[in-house]
């Protein structure tokens, strides 16, 4: 294989998961018994630029389709940080009514409806019908294309500029990272600036959150990856702010080379010195993951075979993306997860890929009473263990399996 930025060889291996079915591809009852299509699941190292990748098996067309349900709007923590950054941005970037915000990947329009109720002119960029429907239902101008350098050039010609352009956890799902970053940076205006946020490698690595890899993540960024692939479109990384989410991330603001008026933050060289102190460009930084992980799942499974072999009913929660790489990786099924509830309504009444576990509204969990729930989406742990605290009133426990088994 050869690196999707830099064109060199790849073959320097970070973890080999066997096979996996796209992670988001939900199970109906009418296609419950039917074959399942799985992909090899491999990720590499390009030991030139040390962008972190996935051996190309699986068709965007078929991970990224009509009925695809992730909705970001399920999550108040995500709903949160999404109406904290607009009003951060509006205030830092002097954004005003005149100024046209383009979201690329704008999912249900949860963050962009945040900028349109702030008066500014706002326009997602969204393949997944699913979504985009939900955002146009919020009155956002939505256009359902996949962004590459073809796509953006012909937006532009139509005249869409943009003062601020947003791509949140969208970079790491590009296939063609070249493609979608030079369509990032035709659509930004000669002054405008250009806003990404990614999970960061270094903390995939450091706490062996191997079930974030599925794929969809196309990419596994680190910030000295990011740089390369901007530099090579006409892109700089002018600061940067390291978060909390997705169980560690950057947000990355950039501008054009040429023409962008933003000086160099101190907070971009204290990244670059992080990621230079760990090692992220050698190839022993990436040695002995494959060994960390498979530990977290022999944990994992041993844990639910002592649940099952004492008689107790183990649920979970949160039909999440990260969850099922967990699940298919380790060989659960229904008879060591019984349910997996989840606040979303079009994933209720389905089966998660590969487990086929059913996906069910939040009551079956009050009415089962389950001793242990398994969070699986633990990025969003103290928001669920939160709104879920009632399953103390019969001792019920909750049950994280990354970064190491936790039962609390």
């Amino acid at each position: 294989m050869r690196c999707r930025h830099c064109g060199e060889l790849v073959d320097l291996v970070l973890m080999d998961l066997g096979s996996a079915p796209p992670s988001n591809s939900y199970l109906t009852d009418e296609n419950l018994r039917s074959p399942e299509t799985w992909f090899p699941l491999r990720v590499l190292v390009c030991e030139s630029c040390w962008l972190v990748q996935t051996q190309d098996f699986a068709d965007p067309a078929l991970l990224f389709d009509a009925d695809y349900a992730y909705f970001s709007g399920y999550s108040s923590t995500w709903v949160e940080h999404c109406r904290v950054y607009a009003d951060e941005a509006t205030d830092r970037l002097g954004l005003d009514q005149s100024s046209r915000v383009v979201e690329v990947g704008s999912n249900d329009g949860t963050l962009l409806n945040f900028f349109q109720r702030l008066g500014m002119k706002c326009t997602g960029i969204e393949p997944t019908a699913s979504t985009a429907t939900v955002a146009r239902g919020l009155g956002l101008e939505v256009l359902e294309v996949f962004l590459d350098d073809e796509v953006a050039g012909n937006l532009v010609a139509d005249g869409l500029v943009a003062d601020l352009l947003i791509a949140n956890n969208v970079l790491a799902h590009m296939p063609d990272i070249v493609g979608f970053a030079t369509g990032c940076r035709q659509l930004l205006g000669s002054d405008g600036v250009a806003s990404f946020e990614f999970h960061h490698l270094v903390e995939l690595v450091s706490k062996t959150q191997f079930d974030t890899i599925y794929h969809e993540h196309f990419s596994y960024l680190s910030l000295a990856a990011v740089e390369a692939v901007f530099s090579s479109v006409g892109l700089t990384v002018f600061d940067i702010e390291q978060l909390t989410t997705h169980g560690g991330s950057l947000r990355v603001f950039a501008q054009h080379q040429a023409t962008g008026g933003f000086s160099l933050a101190p907070r971009v060289s204290a990244v670059r010195s992080l990621e230079t102190g760990v090692g992220v460009a050698s190839p022993e930084y990436y040695s002995g993951f494959q060994e960390r992980a498979d530990l977290i799942r022999n944990e994992f499974l041993a844990f639910l075979l002592t649940a099952r072999d004492e008689g107790k009913l183990v649920a979970a929660y949160g039909a999440a993306a990260k969850g099922n790489t967990l699940l298919n990786y380790a060989g659960v099924d229904s008879g060591l997860v019984a349910f997996v509830a989840d606040r979303n309504p079009v994933k209720q009444g389905q089966f998660l890929p590969g487990s086929k576990i059913p996906i069910v509204d939040e009551a079956e969990i009050v009415r089962l009473r389950p001793d242990h729930v398994v969070v699986l989406p633990w990025n969003l742990r103290e928001e669920i263990a939160g709104h879920l605290d009632y399953i103390r009133d019969w001792s019920g426990t909750f049950v994280t399996a990354v970064p190491q088994l936790e039962v609390w």
